[in-house]
């Protein structure tokens, strides 16, 4: 069941913001997002929190100074996702610049799974010999591996953001504005943001110690269109420090100021640079650098972020294109197989969804859970075969459903059920024994059934209201679209009656419609639904400028339409 609600917003704040010299319509919609001053929609690098604010960056820094000046071989252990690829891609660049000896190794997620493992020590160890490893998007939950690298004598640097267990690896340094007693006010750093603010304190230490001056020191906002790339390909929380780093990232993007790979990410996708956004990250240039850590191995996605060779950058990014369409297709072969498992799924009596099958993909199955928990609203887990007998799931969450406590409370009560899970609250990853799949399923379900009332299982599509009619305009969507919208600073849809003036199937997937109000007439498509309506509907929508034959014209991308 969906509904169409309208946001609140204080009238008020929304004067005082108009005052301050917004845009009406932007200080209504900043108003609804809890903007309460002009100030929070800064977005230069100066408005940045400062390093020091992050639990023991500094201490990070001075480890990583003393290891330059002796000369210490350091090796990045990257995660295999689009956050891990650009961590590991800015941490390579960044260390570089500032004088280090670096390289990387990202395990295969099949063969090792997820984090610094002891296996995993043991490659770097004989693949690499460092004297320290730096963790990037991981290594918060690798008590064991951090064991194994001291065992070796290899120091370790923890840089990781996601939920600390109870107890911390005991690493060398940890960085993580997660871990207990980090008072730094954005708890929503991506991995890519935690190595960026360690190297902004890492270069203050060499400037303390009279390696750089402020004069010569290297340009480390260079690197800011990885970190928008990786910021936003995370879905971490945009609060007003990740929409800088976000804002800086599309900037350089915009003015044509980005690495190759990023470049040929976009031709690729065949979006446009120099109208960047966070949709392009999300949905064009991510997907394509993740599949290659879904389907065959992400040294391939670090590799194109980490040339400055425009050639090797183009033929690496046709790579990944032909991996995502790849993707794509197995993603849709999976999807209908679990709506034909979910053929008899009764959503009135059902909390939880739990699916698995033999024929699937490890590397899939996370996007298939997001588009069932897209479909049924519901917390949403999907299990593909790993090895010698156990199942690995992927899962994703609805709001008020927090998914990594919820597996803690399985484990809890069930102590021999899961035999390892980490995440945060809107996904998370598990390992089950196979045989363990339908326990696992009833006790996943009972935390369903003590957590989440039946209205928290309506999907509720929150709008801005009606929009006056002066601004469907191409002006306006562009000023709507040099904003910074995303995860937790939703992008706007609009919401008003229509009258249907015309209605068709595209493509046999798509609605197709035009429609009407006070004698204006607006194009308008429904992307995978072929519902009929009648004349009178309220519609749910984002504007978005539609260009054809060289004309650019306001299209409604509708969101949800239901009967006026």
């Amino acid at each position: 069941m969906t509904r169409i609600s309208t946001r609140s917003y204080s009238f008020r704040q929304a004067e005082m913001l108009k005052q301050s010299g917004l845009h009406p319509v932007l200080a209504r919609l900043f108003a609804a997002r809890g903007i309460l001053a002009a100030e929070e929609l800064r977005t230069e690098l100066p408005a940045l929190i400062p390093p020091t604010r992050l639990l023991h960056s500094e201490k990070a820094a001075v480890f990583l100074a003393d290891a330059i000046a002796a000369g210490k071989k350091m090796v990045i252990v990257a995660d295999y996702d689009c956050d891990g690829a650009t961590a590991c891609a800015v941490g390579l660049r960044g260390l570089r610049m500032l004088g280090a000896q670096v390289d990387y190794i990202v395990p295969n997620r099949f063969e090792y799974g997820y984090g610094l493992t002891p296996e995993i020590v043991e490659l770097t160890a004989r693949e690499k010999s460092p004297d320290i490893i730096v963790t990037v998007d991981n290594g918060i939950a690798s008590i064991d591996g951090v064991a194994a690298a001291n065992a070796r004598g290899i120091q370790v640097l923890v840089t990781d953001h996601h939920l600390p267990a109870d107890s911390l690896p005991q690493a060398s340094v940890i960085v993580n504005p997660n871990q207990p007693f980090c008072d730094f006010p954005s708890k929503n750093l991506a991995g890519v943001g935690v190595m960026f603010y360690v190297l902004l304190a890492l270069r203050a230490e060499l400037r303390k110690r009279d390696v750089f001056d402020q004069q010569n020191q290297p340009k480390l906002d260079t690197l800011l269109d990885l970190v928008a790339l990786g910021t936003v390909a995370d879905v971490v929380k945009l609060d007003p420090n990740n929409r800088i780093l976000v804002a800086q990232g599309l900037k350089r993007m915009r003015a044509g100021r980005m690495h190759a790979g990023i470049a040929a990410l976009f031709r690729v996708a065949g979006r446009e640079p120099r109208l960047a956004s966070p949709f392009d990250l999300g949905f064009a240039v991510g997907p394509r650098l993740n599949a290659a850590g879904r389907l065959a191995d992400m040294s391939l996605g670090i590799e194109c972020l980490t040339t400055d060779d425009e050639g090797r950058a183009w033929q690496i990014a046709q790579g990944l294109n032909s991996i995502n369409a790849d993707r794509k297709d197995i993603e849709r072969e999976m999807q209908d197989v679990a709506l034909l498992h979910l053929d008899d799924f009764q959503a009135q009596d059902t909390h939880t969804i739990t699916v698995f099958d033999e024929s699937w993909h490890q590397g899939v199955i996370g996007i298939v859970a997001s588009r069932l928990k897209d479909k049924f609203f519901r917390p949403t887990i999907t299990f593909a075969p790993g090895d010698e007998g156990f199942i690995k799931g992927s899962g994703r969450s609805i709001p008020g459903f927090h998914l990594r406590d919820a597996l803690d409370l399985v484990s809890k009560h069930s102590p021999s059920l899961i035999q390892k899970f980490g995440g945060h609250a809107m996904a998370a990853g598990l390992t089950l024994r196979a045989e363990d799949f339908t326990a696992f399923q009833l006790a996943f379900e009972a935390v369903g059934k003590s957590w989440l009332r039946q209205e928290q299982l309506e999907r509720i599509i929150e709008t801005d209201g009606p929009l006056e009619e002066a601004y469907y305009t191409t002006d306006f969507i562009e000023l709507l679209d040099s904003q910074v919208w995303g995860q937790g600073f939703a992008p706007p849809i609009f919401c008003d009656e229509f009258k249907l003036v015309s209605q068709r199937i595209l493509k046999e997937r798509h609605l197709k419609m035009v429609l009407e109000k006070n004698g204006m007439r607006y194009d308008a498509i429904w992307f995978g639904h072929t519902d009929s309506f009648g004349e009178r509907v309220n519609v749910a929508f984002r504007l978005d400028a539609n260009e054809y034959n060289g004309v650019t014209k306001v299209q409604l991308l509708v969101e949800h339409i239901e009967a006026a």
